[in-house]
């Protein structure tokens, strides 16, 4: 067994960097029984940080005595604060090729066939839609020896539907695949990036109790019944509540402050800042201080000039962005909730799709993918620059997003806002329609 020093264990140094040029990055080998023939076979271990991504650990066995083989990879970052759920619809053979990530708490379903893979029965992996449908094909086959054995009709069930999963690869008929994680540790690729990928939603939500015990973030006689400390508002806005968490980025212990603020013309947020002292990492998320709108506000900011970028921009965690004259929009939960201006906005987004994207660094991008980002990102810089005419769109279903009138309290003739009437499956994703909020007390 190898041992990892004490200064690997305090500093930076477990995880390193991938680069070609480091000959000391050498994966720790340990040997271990062969799951396929019982003999002992090596598996191999390396600890490493991907560029603008995060830190994973991928470990592959092989065994000399049956020629058998296996890879995993396991993110080795923090839980994300929301879960992610990936819907797409399959319709050419070139979405076989999409790359995914995908954790070993995420479901995968196939609608069409009524087929599902429960989360932490499979290890995490990082492979293609294509990948995915043989890793499932293979684990049904497993064990079919033994089934023609001991139950040829149920044997001959499960043949008939692996050959139905073989059959998904030929793309002759569009189906569905959902990868749902509650750890929002899974991604599948959009080939068409930065522009919006009609066959590919992207949706996020919050974890339920059952998932925090899934994941071990919650005991299962956690019950957290408590009363709060207190609800008394008026003080809150008087005072900054602070409360101990772990860095986001080196998940050293760090503390989060806490504020309720007045937004002049608009409504009360409550701010979130943390600021770790140990690598320095900042961060800031916004929550509404106040219930969901009736209605859903759209607003639209036509860009006239530089000292637009000053603007204040409240973005809740469930508004979508658009820029029509880049055919960009960016779903709800991609960004989290923050209060900034419209450069610090822009700065994110550029940061998100095309800085920190993961998928356009080193060798492993795509040459045509690669140039069609830094052209976003060229295009995005004359946006903060005012050197280009657009329009920003914010459209929150919950209504609680909101840019600065610099004309207040007249308006302002580069804003434009439409109120609308929630869809069904909006409210759905909201979790409005199953809310009761009158007369539950009566029901037992």
């Amino acid at each position: 067994m190898s041992v990892i020093s004490e200064e690997n264990v305090r500093g930076e140094n477990l995880f390193k960097d991938i680069s070609a040029d480091d000959e000391d990055g050498q994966p720790t080998e340990i040997e271990s029984m062969c799951m396929n023939c019982h003999l002992n076979g090596m598996t191999r271990i390396l600890l490493i940080k991907i560029p603008f991504f995060k830190e994973v650990i991928v470990s592959s066995f092989s065994c000399d005595n049956c020629s058998w083989s296996n890879t995993e990879i396991q993110s080795a970052g923090r839980i994300q604060d929301q879960g992610v759920c990936y819907t797409l619809k399959v319709r050419t053979k070139r979405d076989l090729n999409r790359e995914v990530v995908k954790a070993d708490s995420a479901t995968t379903r196939i609608p069409e066939l009524d087929f599902e893979i429960p989360p932490f029965t499979q290890k995490g992996a990082l492979s293609t839609i294509e990948g995915l449908l043989d890793r499932a094909a293979a684990g049904l086959e497993q064990e079919q020896p033994v089934r023609r054995a001991t139950d040829p009709e149920v044997a001959e069930k499960i043949d008939r539907f692996i050959r139905k999963l073989r059959e998904l690869k030929e793309v002759e008929d569009e189906f569905t695949l959902v990868i749902e994680d509650p750890s929002g540790n899974s991604f599948v690729e959009n080939p068409m990036a930065p522009q919006k990928d009609e066959a590919l939603t992207v949706s996020h939500f919050k974890r339920t109790i059952q998932h925090d015990m899934q994941l071990g973030l919650r005991a299962d006689d956690d019950l957290e019944d408590e009363e709060p400390a207190g609800n008394d508002i008026d003080a809150m806005r008087d005072e900054v509540l602070a409360f101990n968490t772990n860095c986001p980025e080196c998940n050293a212990p760090a503390s989060t402050n806490m504020k309720l603020v007045e937004i002049p013309h608009f409504k009360e947020v409550i701010i979130m800042a943390t600021n770790c002292d140990s690598c320095g990492h900042r961060t800031n998320e916004v929550k509404s201080g106040g219930a969901t709108e009736q209605m859903g506000t759209k607003i639209t900011l036509h860009i006239t000039d530089i000292s637009d970028m000053t603007r204040d921009v409240l973005k809740s965690e469930t508004c979508a962005i658009a820029i029509p004259e880049l055919e960009f929009e960016l779903g709800m939960g991609a960004v989290s909730g923050k209060f900034t201006t419209l450069e610090g906005l822009l700065t994110d987004i550029k940061d998100l799709v095309v800085s920190k994207n993961p998928f356009i660094c080193g060798d492993s991008g795509v040459t045509d993918q690669v140039e069609k980002l830094h052209a976003f990102g060229e295009k995005l810089d004359k946006i903060l620059a005012g050197e280009m005419d657009v329009h920003i769109v914010l459209d929150d279903p919950t209504g609680n997003s909101y840019v600065q009138n610099v004309y207040a309290p007249d308006p302002d003739p580069e804003i434009t806002t439409e109120k609308y009437t929630r869809t069904f499956e909006q409210n759905e994703d909201l979790g409005l329609n199953d809310m009761k909020t009158e007369g539950y007390q009566e029901e037992e």
